[in-house]
């Protein structure tokens, strides 16, 4: 008998509570975790509003060191 693959993904996790326990079986799990979106369009409306120039002055500020950034 040949199972679709909602059987397939239950029988999997199944096999995995039973021989990782429910708390093994999640951590497994979220190692192949996929995410979803698009990260790159993302990215770029998250920082929209940061430039580079602006970003290197503001660590300049907060450096400890004195850490002198080449021109």
């Amino acid at each position: 008998m040949e199972m679709n693959l909602v059987e397939i993904r239950k029988k999997g996790i199944e096999a995995l509570n039973n021989a990782l326990g429910p708390v093994g079986m999640v951590r497994f799990l979220h190692q192949f975790e996929t995410g979803a979106g698009d990260y790159t369009k993302d990215r770029d409306l998250w920082l929209k509003d940061y430039h580079f120039d602006s970003i290197v002055d503001e660590m300049k500020k907060k450096s400890r060191n004195n850490f002198q950034f080449p021109n």
